[in-house]
């Protein structure tokens, strides 16, 4: 099943540490099949706030997911970026294949 990483980017300056770790980042995700989906959007907020941008990549499993932010060429290169951008970070399954949120409503409804 598909897994993602999300951040959200809440204060998304660039500065030399910063671009490093744009430069970096792409070989820590490469070993865990990692690839962007999202990288700094302009977001069209609809409800709530939303302060900054977000980031979503995709992996093809939660352990792979997890792997790659624990792993140690992602850890070195980490304080680049949360040292300077504010922010929240979390990975999170998808859903699978035919996903039905009825039955979803149903199954929860019965519990």
């Amino acid at each position: 099943m598909t897994a993602y990483a999300l951040a959200h980017l809440h204060t998304p300056t660039i500065n030399e540490d910063v671009l490093v770790y744009l430069e970096r980042i792409q070989a820590t995700l490469d070993p865990f099949g990692g690839t962007f989906i999202a990288h700094g959007p302009d977001v069209e907020v609809r409800e709530g706030d939303w302060p900054g941008t977000v980031v979503v990549i995709a992996f093809p499993t939660l352990s792979a997911a997890r792997s790659w932010y624990d792993s140690p060429a992602y850890q070195e290169i980490l304080p680049l970026r949360t040292d300077h951008i504010a922010g929240s970070a979390i990975l999170f399954d998808g859903v699978r294949p035919g996903h039905d949120p009825a039955k979803m409503a149903a199954a929860i409804r019965a519990s």
